[in-house]
């Protein structure tokens, strides 16, 4: 019924319009009659009066003025920030055209490239040596391109009083400029090669800061509260053997030397136990030095660097190593979600991500199995794990060590300062 209603309300409005129109073309046509009707009345009357040599006025057609274009001063004004179309100037002023003139007859494509015959000719630089010439010739050009456009000649007209939306369309210079076009293949190929270097370069640095802590481990012979490590006390032993076996050398040399030649050995000066020190240490360390750069790889991401750390092979692995990642996080939130208890692979990746990779690599087996049973991922085993960790590079005996702990639960010690030096 509704649906019947408003076709009903429809059809009623079309007749109603169509009525209306039949109506104004009616009265139109008669009023149209009734004039030459007048007119011919008028004539029969005039031609028996014997004024038929008077004529009825008519008005006279306003004929467009020849362009007269050339002259900078006439050439109007338009907003045009951009030199979208003839710049600051009025396209239709330099063909001559005055548009507040024209009326509802705007000039024809006829008259405008009539207009620009006229003007290219008197303004040609072959032509005219004028200075200048070659500047108005270009625009008079401009101009002539844009009109014989008929969509440019549409946007122009459009644009003449909407300034807004040109800006929005094509902006504007007062308030920023488009910086020249350049090849983004290039940046970014540039971009990438120094990317590349600075992670060559930080890899190294890397592997450069263990290596030379190493090589002062082992040339002082630290001890592991000291900065020391197992590896350095290796390295130490290696280059001890490599430097006795130096000086057996130097000696059967200098002995060999000596009997042939009949002289014996000046004695030096007697030397302090801090100088003999610093005197095997200057022997040591470049012996130090070549077997620590004969290491490759320190463990935790300490290694030398090679091609696989330039980052634009980096981001080849990423999609890889992104969706690995993905994988394996979401099949571990699926195991939450079922409260199934955590699996061997899942306890290693949270005590490593718990402890750090440098931790976990530089401890042995044995270490890491205890890891594995103190629930490291859990804050407070955490904290309690590392403040035990802190108490053993401090020196501290294992029954100290349960007395600081006794007395944290207390609430007896502050902190760990104070617990380090209640000894």
């Amino acid at each position: 019924m509704a649906a019947n209603a408003r076709m009903m309300r429809c059809c009623r409005r079309i007749w109603f319009a169509f009525t209306l129109l039949s109506i104004v073309f009616a009265f139109s046509c008669s009023l149209v009659c009734a004039l030459e009707a007048g007119i011919a009345a008028d004539d029969v009357a005039n031609s028996a009066s014997g004024t038929s040599d008077d004529k009825p006025e008519v008005p006279p057609i306003k004929k467009k003025e020849p362009p007269s274009g050339g002259n900078e001063d006439d050439w109007g004004s338009f907003y045009d920030p951009n030199n979208v179309f003839c710049g600051k100037f009025d396209c239709y002023k330099i063909l001559g055209f005055d548009h507040e003139t024209w009326g509802s007859n705007p000039p024809s494509l006829k008259d405008i490239t009539k207009g620009y015959r006229g003007l290219s000719r008197k303004w040609h630089p072959d032509k005219n040596k004028a200075k200048g010439a070659r500047e108005k010739f270009v625009a008079i050009a401009k101009a002539y391109e844009i009109l014989t456009n008929k969509e440019k000649r549409a946007e122009y007209d459009h644009f003449r009083d909407r300034p807004d939306e040109y800006f929005i369309k094509y902006g504007s210079s007062v308030l920023w400029a488009y910086a020249p076009k350049s090849d983004a293949s290039i940046i970014m190929i540039f971009f990438l090669m120094a990317a590349s270097a600075f992670t060559y370069y930080a890899q190294k640095n890397k592997w450069q800061t263990i290596a030379n802590h190493l090589v002062k481990a082992a040339t002082e012979d630290l001890s592991p509260r000291e900065g020391g490590s197992t590896e350095s006390i290796e390295i130490r032993e290696k280059a001890l053997v490599i430097l006795a076996e130096k000086k057996k050398k130097e000696s059967e040399a200098n002995e060999t030397n000596g009997a042939s030649n009949g002289q014996k050995k000046k004695k030096g000066p007697k030397m302090t136990g801090r100088e003999k020190k610093e005197k095997e240490w200057e022997e040591l360390r470049p012996i130090c030095i070549e077997l620590v750069n004969e290491i490759d790889d320190f463990g935790a991401g300490f290694r030398k660097p090679t091609m696989h750390d330039l980052l634009v092979l980096k981001m080849v692995k990423w999609p890889y190593y992104l969706t690995i990642s993905i994988l394996w996080w979401s099949k571990y939130a699926v195991r939450r979600l079922r409260k199934l208890e955590l699996n061997d692979e899942e306890r290693q990746v949270l005590t490593k991500n718990a402890v750090g990779e440098v931790t976990w690599v530089a401890v042995s087996d044995e270490e890491r199995e205890n890891m594995l049973t103190l629930e490291l991922w859990t804050t407070d085993n955490l904290v309690e794990w590392r403040a035990e960790q802190e108490m053993k590079l401090a020196g501290l005996s294992a029954n100290r060590r349960k007395q600081i702990k006794k007395m944290r639960k207390k609430g007896s010690a502050e902190n760990l300062e104070e617990d380090l030096h209640l000894d």
